[in-house]
């Protein structure tokens, strides 16, 4: 299905582009979204009427966003969840814990926005995609902890999964040690 691109969409084009999709993609997304005309005669002649409109407008919409995009390049937003001995969260971090985090440190973001391929499933310190517009794109840091002591570590560049480890080893270590040496004790004990 050939269609009319009326605003910029990543890897298919940019405005006023006519391009060739699939006819669901063309049914179920781009056309709902607004974001594209079917490449007919009629839509063409309109396309050429409002294309100024439409530039003016994407421009306004891009220095919106690029402005937006000064602050929050960069930041990094704590999550505190529940995670197990090896940082193996409970649950996992989504789009929207990132975008929630966002908006309570004063940023306008959208769920939509932020761009995960998978949700977080570990404690530590993630990237994160936030695509403002089409043509803008910052990254933010995810610091995910399960105190905020914790958290404060990992800003600070600690592992804190091999830190916590490396404590339970040694105290199974001195454990040991002291079995050994009350064992040693017995040995030398007659009856």
């Amino acid at each position: 299905m050939d269609i009319i691109l009326l605003e910029r969409v990543g890897r298919l084009g940019g405005i006023g582009d006519i391009v060739s999709v699939k006819p669901g993609y063309a049914r179920n997304y781009l056309l709902p979204q607004k974001k594209a005309l079917r490449a007919t005669e009629s839509n063409k002649k309109l396309f050429e009427l409002q294309r100024a409109a439409l530039e003016a407008r994407n421009a306004e919409a891009r220095a919106a966003a690029e402005a937006a995009s000064e602050g929050l390049a960069g930041q990094a937003f704590v999550l505190i969840r529940a995670a197990g001995e090896s940082g193996q969260l409970y649950g996992s971090v989504a789009a929207r814990d990132v975008a929630d985090a966002a908006t309570a440190a004063g940023f306008h973001v959208a769920r939509n926005q932020v761009q995960m391929d998978s949700p977080i499933k570990t404690i530590g310190y993630q990237t994160v995609k936030i695509r403002l517009h089409p043509e803008v794109e910052v990254e933010v840091f995810v610091n995910v902890a399960r105190t905020p002591d914790e958290a404060e570590r990992q800003a600070k560049g600690e592992n804190v999964i091999n830190s916590q480890f490396d404590e339970d080893r040694l105290a199974a270590a001195e454990q040991a040690a002291e079995i050994a040496e009350n064992a040693v004790q017995l040995d030398g004990f007659e009856a």
